[in-house]
């Protein structure tokens, strides 16, 4: 009887520590057949700053070999209506991260180990599923950012979406990055005033199919 339970204990542990990931192209592409909307696809019209195919991020270490942003086909819809909409204001968006293979999740997790800011390998992350962007407000014109309260991958509690000790310019640009991304179905992460999930991101796989072969 104990052995039993301690196979199911482990059988259980093991369950947690590592969730179904979607790692063969083969797999990924059947479920694409049979449901057009868990495409990933590429944003390439859209300004981005890929920080993690650099060595310019909280890692210090290039985590991506390409600078390239995925997302599932109705994110990356919903998110060129919200740069339509916002160019009738002159602003636009700046993308920092879309899809994150699995493995990069795993990698960031060591030396952070904290939910609010890294998700858990044994969750997996809304990155791992295509469902979850980075992203901030930029003037069309020059091109330059919108001030926010931190810094991307700022892991302080000034990054958090009820955090007010701010001017009264930076709490409307986050205010109104949050509202156009909520009213195109986006929620935004309490902890991390840039980060937004596609509703419904419960029905797309964990993935780790490598970003250059995508």
């Amino acid at each position: 009887m104990k052995k039993l339970l301690a196979v199911l204990l482990l059988t259980v542990a093991c369950a947690t520590t590592h969730p179904p990931v979607v790692r063969d192209f083969g797999e990924y592409d059947r479920q694409v057949a049979a449901d057009p909307d868990k495409r990933l696809v590429e944003i390439t019209d859209i300004r981005r700053d890929v920080r993690y195919a650099t060595t310019n991020n909280f890692m210090h270490a290039q985590l991506y070999p390409v600078p390239k942003v995925f997302l599932r086909r109705p994110a990356a819809i919903a998110l060129h209506e919200i740069e339509r909409e916002l160019a009738r204001e002159g602003l636009g968006l700046k993308i920092f991260d879309g899809y994150r293979p699995y493995r990069v999740t795993v990698r960031m997790w060591k030396p952070i180990r904290n939910p609010d800011f890294v998700a858990d390998p044994a969750k997996g992350s809304r990155h791992n599923r295509g469902a979850a962007v980075d992203l901030t407000l930029i003037d069309l014109r020059t091109g330059s950012e919108l001030p926010m309260p931190t810094p991307y991958d700022d892991f302080t509690p000034r990054a958090r979406q009820d955090f007010n000790d701010l001017s009264p310019e930076v709490i409307a640009n986050r205010a109104k990055l949050r509202d156009v991304m909520t009213r195109h179905g986006f929620d935004p992460l309490p902890s991390e005033w840039w980060h937004f999930d596609f509703r419904g991101w419960e029905r797309f796989e964990l993935l780790d199919l490598a970003l250059e072969k995508l």
